[in-house]
């Protein structure tokens, strides 16, 4: 009985959260739709530009996930005061380092010769990286508090809030990269643009939001106060690790796609459909790994250890069964997702080949993530971080340059090593998720 109450209430605060992070997630695949029909050039520069987003907007995104952790530990332990201080530090820490990544993204795109792509792709993503990297900032604000509100039980509002901004993309892009409506016709820019601005929109709207949500105890009087030096740094404990860990595995996937240049636009465009479609499935078991860090924290803070293996035996059961769902649905149905993006036959091959590989790791890729995210519930964000360079870094990278340069697999072999370096995740975090939750609950 303890296992599905449990799962229903990791359901109940998951849904909103795997809708949110889906919802999010369809702003790369609404920009990879409407920059497609622009052209293959256009395609493999947005390739390369995410590639290099993704690094500096995840090490964002995990030094962040301590807001969640803090703020479910002080609402388990019923600790308003504490909670107001993790959401302003964290506010605060968003904004300082979505300005420090902006700086830093355009030096490097004065320098984008070091990456060795072909000149025309380059050329065509200088501008389209500028702007999306200053929509960083926004989105790194809007994130930490959407984690605040997420750990207080409050995931609708700030669920529908981000929905608001994806549509609002979706407008944007339609009316800057084409023309239409009397807006100017700017192309590959255009969809920079439009991303700057409904991320800035969805920020302003969780500001407004948290001031008259009903939560004045558990949100910060003044957001105009600076967050204080020393609660930053708590958030760095946790943070810190958990973005090195989430680091590895999202540089491993953008490294792939740095590697991609060396088979042409073809394999650079092929992998950009399969990258989407594989973030794209990835944001369920992610939405269940941030409700699971929640659960698992507020538990922890509560001082209810007894509950921490039915929430973690029923965390897995959700992510197996999705896991073994969008398997099936890659394995079946992947040449015609891919042909929703491009008409060009050669592109849609590789993407197929490709997909048929993130149909294979879709269970160990879901448990990996859910078993780390509820280590950090617990305060173990080390070990999985070493864990985690291991699995991409010394196991999955080498593993995909060996098969794509030297075992002759080419493109699709980049992704065979990704496989094995999520399967070597998978194995090693669960282990140590279940040894953490035996220690710390003899009886389990």
């Amino acid at each position: 009985m303890s296992f599905l109450h449990e799962s229903r209430l990791t359901l109940r605060l998951a849904v909103p959260l795997m809708i949110g992070q889906l919802s999010q997630m369809l702003m790369g695949v609404v920009d990879t739709l409407m920059v497609g029909k622009l052209g293959v050039t256009e395609l493999a520069a947005l390739t390369f530009a995410n590639s290099l987003f993704h690094m500096p907007f995840v090490f964002g995104i995990g030094l962040l996930s301590a807001v969640s952790v803090f703020s479910s530990n002080a609402r388990g332990s019923d600790d308003a005061a504490k909670a107001r201080g993790s959401c302003l530090d964290g506010l605060w820490m968003a904004l300082w380092i979505g300005l420090l990544l902006f700086a830093v993204a355009w030096v490097v795109s004065m320098r984008l010769d070091w990456f060795r792509q072909p000149p025309e792709v380059a050329a065509s993503m200088v501008g389209y990286f500028r702007i999306v990297m200053a929509s960083m900032v926004p989105a790194l604000a809007s994130i930490a508090l959407k984690n605040h509100a997420d750990a207080l039980n409050r995931p609708w509002p700030p669920f529908w809030i981000f929905l608001g901004g994806v549509l609002l993309n979706v407008v944007l892009n339609w009316f800057l990269i084409y023309g239409n409506m009397g807006f100017p016709k700017l192309g590959f820019e255009g969809a920079a643009w439009a991303t700057l601005i409904a991320r800035t929109a969805i920020l302003v709207a969780m500001l407004v939001w948290l001031r008259h949500a009903g939560l004045n105890d558990w949100v910060p009087e003044s957001w105009l106060r600076l967050g204080k030096l020393a609660g930053m740094k708590k958030l760095m404990t946790i943070g810190a690790p958990a973005s090195l860990q989430m680091l590895s595995e999202v540089a491993a996937f953008s490294v792939t796609g740095l590697i991609m240049g060396s088979f042409g636009r073809e394999a650079m465009a092929g992998h950009q459909i399969a990258i989407t479609l594989a973030g794209l499935a990835f944001m369920v078991p992610l939405g269940l790994s941030m409700a699971l860090t929640v659960r698992v924290g507020e538990a922890h803070g509560a001082g209810e250890m007894h509950r921490l293996s039915p929430i973690v035996r029923s965390g897995w059961f959700l992510l197996l069964v999705y896991g073994v769902i969008a398997a099936a649905s890659f394995l079946l149905f992947g040449r015609e997702m891919a042909l929703a993006f491009t008409p060009a036959t050669e592109v849609v091959g590789i993407a197929a080949s490709m997909l048929m590989i993130v149909g294979i790791f879709q269970v160990f890729d879901g448990l990996q993530v859910g078993s780390s995210s509820m280590l950090r519930g617990l305060h173990d964000a080390r070990m999985p971080a070493l864990i985690g360079f291991v699995a991409y870094w010394i196991a999955g990278l080498p593993v995909a340059a060996w098969l794509a340069f030297r075992g002759g697999l080419g493109a699709p072999g980049v992704w065979w090593g990704l496989a094995v370096g999520l399967f070597f995740a998978c194995v090693t975090l669960v282990g140590r998720l279940w040894f953490r939750v035996r220690r710390d609950t003899p009886s389990a």
